[in-house]
């Protein structure tokens, strides 16, 4: 949040949050067409991972997405909810929401206003 000082704070953190938005539509992409190439041998996880993740996502459901502003776990989320077919509006949405969420948050706690 250096960049503050010389750039106003709502287009630091609608900018931050566009490019995440756009890297997670990727991903929702990629899942929705990558099923295609299970079972080969470069595919890189096993018919049981898929089916584990499938389970877990079925389980919580959509609104485990609202989770993707996370390390580790955000971007398997966003391929999954691709892989499930997860309606791409339903998606962008509560993306949208997540990902704004956690860069209103940095900007917060950078600037002092938490």
């Amino acid at each position: 949040m250096l960049m503050a000082e010389h750039y106003h704070v709502g287009l630091l953190v609608l900018a931050a949050s566009l490019g995440n938005i756009l890297g997670a539509c990727v991903n929702w992409f990629l899942g929705r067409f990558i099923a295609q190439f299970e079972g080969r041998r470069w595919f890189p996880v096993t018919r049981k991972q898929v089916a584990k993740a499938e389970g877990w996502y079925r389980r919580y459901g959509r609104w485990t997405l609202l989770l993707s502003w996370g390390p580790i776990i955000g971007e398997p989320l966003t391929i999954v909810a691709g892989v499930l077919r997860e309606p791409f509006p339903v998606f962008l949405a509560l993306l949208t929401v997540a990902k704004t969420a956690r860069y209103v948050a940095v900007a917060a706690v950078t600037l002092g206003w938490m």
